[in-house]
């Protein structure tokens, strides 16, 4: 027994060799019950660091793999003290062999990777859930969260057949692949969609109205989502290409950037901007208003004809309110009607041209970016990058603009669904279609050497038929 109250290690434990295998319980706990009987206890002094440093170092050693020697052939792995059991470390299994001591490792391990294990698994498990159930589109549609409420898609379909012609089998798979094509697109990113019905407009036929109802059903769509801010007008024959890229990071993320004032950048109206005026306010009278995205209320793509409504945005504010009272008027319907051919898509070329309070809060968008077209569409001089589609730049959408007068619509449309569900590929996807491009080329390569040794056949056996009647007469 030392001075401090501790019983002081035998020799055999000293030179590294396991106590006698006789040694009890009774004997470790004899020390004890002598301190304690004398009434003194064990003192309260610690070798021990009690720091921080000191305390990471001794969890780190303790998490350490101990290593004991087995004095003897025996292997026994008794201990005198209780202290001295090696709680909480590893060592090797009885009988030393390699297989057992791995495995008594492994296991330890993995008892220690239980709770990071659960950790992942629960992450793993929410993760799944997440994108499986209605969360992910209630995060979507969120107008803190995801923000896809404060966005809605206007959809002209005329489902019920038209105002003057009736439907055949092929716009009915236009109109069907078309409203797919946007469900799916507005249910990923959570935003709403307001699928028009056209045979409600039938109160337009009578003055020869039918496309003029894009600016009244805008105006119904703001009475009918109070707390949404953009509206995104798209006519039937459009075809949205990349569903992966959402409006926020497409556009109005970088709004500055995307979008420009001047019309003067692009003019194929030839209208003057800015207004000459003198008597005109500063922004009236600016090539960019007052150039902050925020005053910024319709976004408006042109082609090499001048503006084309196929695909806009429009927003919720005074300003609109106004301009759709205006764009509306049927007074101008009755006064211009029959001079403008595009009609609703004339009347706003007119009022921006003639307007001064219109030009500061319009802005214009590469056409591409919002409203690519198939060749065929502005000219047949072929592809032209300002206009046509590309598929190596992924253009966002692409509009079949005009193709009721001489082109093919649902050639085009689906045309381009087909190339869309190529791009958009996911990776197992593109494994399966390599394999299997794979095996039809091995395929095809051993079908043309089959033909050939047939071919190659058939030629060998014509040849001997043709020369055996000869050789039939000359042997004769």
């Amino acid at each position: 027994m030392t001075a401090s109250g501790r019983a002081s290690p035998s020799p055999s434990a000293a030179n590294g060799s396991r106590p006698h295998p006789t040694s009890t319980w009774s004997s470790a706990k004899g020390p004890t019950d002598h301190v304690h009987a004398h009434g003194h206890g064990y003192p309260s002094f610690s070798t021990r660091p009690s720091g921080f440093l000191g305390r990471h170092c001794r969890r780190l050693s303790e998490s350490l793999p101990r290593f004991y020697r087995s004095s003897g052939g025996g292997g026994n792995r008794d201990f005198e003290h209780k202290e001295k059991l090696g709680r909480g470390r590893w060592s090797p299994a009885n009988g030393g062999h390699w297989a057992a001591n791995v495995a008594s490792l492994l296991g330890k391990i993995l008892r220690r990777m239980k709770l990071r294990a659960a950790v992942v698994l629960v992450f793993l498990l929410t993760l799944t859930l997440f994108y499986l159930t209605p969360l992910h589109h209630v995060y979507q549609s969120s107008r803190f969260l995801g923000g896809g409420g404060k966005f809605v898609i206007l959809l002209a379909a005329n489902e019920g057949g038209g105002v003057m012609t009736w439907k055949g089998p092929r716009q009915w798979a236009i109109e069907r692949d078309s409203v797919k094509n946007k469900k799916s697109y507005a249910q990923r990113w959570g935003y709403h969609l307001e699928i028009v019905d056209m045979t409600t407009k039938k109160r337009y036929a009578h003055e020869w109205r039918e496309s003029w109802e894009k600016v009244d059903t805008i105006r119904n769509s703001l009475r009918k989502y109070p707390k949404a801010e953009w509206f995104w007008w798209l006519d039937l024959n459009t075809l949205i290409m990349e569903p992966s890229y959402s409006l926020q990071s497409h556009i109005f993320h970088q709004l500055s950037s995307t979008t420009y004032r001047d019309i003067n950048d692009f003019n194929p109206l030839n209208i003057t901007h800015p207004f000459p005026a003198s008597y005109l306010d500063p922004e009236s009278r600016s090539v960019s208003g007052d150039g902050r995205d925020d005053s910024i209320n319709l976004i408006v793509p042109q082609d090499c004809g001048g503006f084309n409504l196929g695909s806009f945005f429009i927003r919720r504010s005074a300003w609109t309110d106004r301009l759709l009272d205006v764009w509306w008027d049927p007074a101008a319907y009755e006064q211009k009607h029959m001079e403008w051919e595009h009609k609703e898509q004339d009347a706003l070329e007119y009022l921006y041209a003639n307007q001064a309070w219109i030009r500061p809060h319009t802005a214009f968008i590469a056409q591409r970016k919002i409203n690519s077209f198939p060749p065929g569409a502005c000219g047949d001089a072929g592809h032209n990058p300002r206009f046509h589609y590309d598929e190596h730049d992924r253009d966002f959408l692409v509009n079949m603009a005009g193709c009721e007068w001489g082109r093919d619509c649902w050639g085009e449309m689906h045309q381009y669904r087909q190339l869309s569900e190529r791009l958009n590929r996911n990776r197992w996807e593109k494994v399966k279609d390599g394999v299997g491009q794979a095996w039809r080329r091995i395929w095809q390569t051993e079908e043309k050497k089959t033909e050939t040794m047939t071919t190659e056949e058939a030629k060998k056996k014509q040849e001997k038929e043709t020369t055996a009647p000869g050789e039939k007469k000359d042997g004769s």
